[in-house]
């Protein structure tokens, strides 16, 4: 991943709603991606797949977190050996070294190959945050308004499912509305609390996708609505395929996003449409409130969630659910009915 020398910043403006400045070098190359295009917030960047990093509106106090306490500019992974341990590693190409230290402190890679026979996510969580109606777009699609909080609900820890295995729909407390949504997953690496915006990304340790797997039914109908359990459920929180440090992602503001369902892209923005910001979302959390290491911040999902499509499009057996998001990767799960 390169950026550009600040030697070679240049300005640019543009209007979507207002006039303003951002630098080019605030924009990061992520994985794949070509020279940074400035486009307007709604225009589609299907051309060749999610390649293209848009221009976003420059935020006042951007900070970009120094490398973290252990080892800078890795793509960390969790797996099971063939011994059956359950390590954390660093992927480098095809091969997985094995990361020694404390994840949540001093940590490096060793020389030490790991034999993987299964990924798994790459995060136990302590806690588990989400967001509710955090993308512009998908506010109007739902027809809400815009909030004036973060809209905030938790998920069990017990719903986390590693990359490839299956999302189960409910059968015996029964859904027949499960849902997709693509979100980009935030992972606290130290304790925070009552930490101000301008500081937030220093307590981020890194980034992965996430599907937050909801029952619209049980979330919306049985028993008055049931957020936490409509999004608890076993299995309905995928995480994965890697965690990328936060030196690798200084700006989580600038992110292609999409959801691809079988073969169909289903769900398709990037970061920038984001209500609160990666920043403004720990300031929130973390206010009056702690928050421990590991704990994960699901960030909201952008339009095109099966419950608003006509008719509406909810999973099935037999479907395979991919996110993807630029720089991280893509989390595919398969999906089937319950026994």
């Amino acid at each position: 991943m390169t950026q550009k020398s600040p030697s070679r910043c240049e300005s640019r403006e543009a209007k979507s709603g207002g006039s303003y400045r951002i630098r080019i070098c605030d924009l990061i190359h992520v994985k794949d991606a070509r020279e940074p295009t400035a486009l307007s917030p709604r225009t589609p960047y299907e051309r060749a797949g999610i390649k293209v990093v848009r221009v976003v509106k420059a935020r006042k106090n951007l900070r970009f977190p120094a490398s973290w306490r252990g080892c800078p500019h890795m793509e960390i992974v969790r797996v099971e050996t063939r011994d059956g341990s359950i390590r954390y590693g660093c992927e480098a190409g095809n091969q997985v070294y094995r990361l020694e230290g404390d994840l949540f402190g001093e940590f490096s890679q060793s020389e030490e190959l790991l034999e993987p026979v299964r990924r798994l996510a790459p995060i136990e969580p302590t806690a588990i945050y989400a967001i509710g109606l955090n993308y512009r777009e998908h506010a109007s699609e739902m027809n809400s308004e815009l909030p004036e909080y973060p809209v905030v609900f938790m998920k069990s820890v017990t719903a986390v499912l590693d990359p490839e295995s299956p999302i189960v729909l409910p059968r015996h407390l029964h859904s027949d509305q499960v849902d997709y949504e693509c979100e980009l997953a935030v992972v606290i690496g130290k304790t925070c609390k009552n930490v101000a915006a301008k500081d937030a990304l220093d307590y981020v340790l890194g980034y992965t996708c996430a599907n937050d797997v909801s029952a619209r039914d049980w979330q919306n109908f049985h028993g008055g609505g049931q957020w936490t359990k409509g999004k608890s459920f076993d299995t309905f929180c995928p995480l994965g395929p890697i965690l990328v440090t936060a030196d690798r992602i200084p700006n989580p503001q600038i992110l292609p996003i999409r959801t691809i369902l079988n073969t169909e892209i289903r769900q398709e923005s990037f970061t920038g449409d984001m209500i609160f910001t990666v920043a403004e979302l720990i300031e929130f959390l973390s206010g009056s409130t702690t928050l421990l290491p590991g704990t994960v911040i699901l960030t909201g999902t952008p339009p095109g969630v099966g419950v608003a499509a006509d008719p509406p499009r909810f999973l099935k057996a037999g479907d395979e659910v991919g996110v993807e998001i630029s720089g991280i990767g893509m989390l595919r799960n398969p999906v089937l009915a319950e026994a």
